[in-house]
């Protein structure tokens, strides 16, 4: 029964994370979360994220990124990848590639690079595209 109760604990403890590096916190290497993450302070190393993503506004970050979800308004000097939501506040400065499901950019913010949006669902196919191939033919 401990055991069970233990396991449990384990695979339901990346929902509830929540990690912080602070301002004035520099950090060299890569940087993996289970859970959400704030970041004030700054990195060097690429950043994979399985929840939330916050990045305030003196935050840099110098490396790619990876989230479910983020919130940036810092300096992103790499790639990012987000599966859901990206959220650039007007503070915000990318360089680098985007790629996103959904892109939120407020007034001010700058990105330099191209961007990609993935959507999951697929487009509707057309319902005379398959007719005009067989005319063709």
């Amino acid at each position: 029964m401990l055991g069970k109760k233990n396991r449990e604990m384990s695979e339901n403890l990346g929902t509830n994370l929540l990690n912080n590096i602070g301002a004035g916190t520099s950090v060299r290497g890569d940087i993996s979360s289970e859970g959400d993450l704030r970041v004030d302070g700054k990195i060097e190393g690429n950043v994979s994220v399985k929840q939330r993503l916050v990045l305030g506004e003196i935050a840099i970050i110098t490396g790619d990124l990876d989230a479910m979800n983020a919130i940036l308004s810092g300096v992103i000097q790499g790639n990012v990848k987000i599966k859901e939501t990206l959220l650039l506040k007007s503070s915000c400065i990318i360089d680098g590639d985007l790629e996103t499901n959904k892109l939120v950019i407020e007034s001010g913010a700058q990105f330099n690079g191209k961007c990609n949006m993935n959507s999951t669902e697929k487009a509707p196919e057309d319902k005379n595209s398959g007719k005009e191939a067989r005319k063709e033919k």
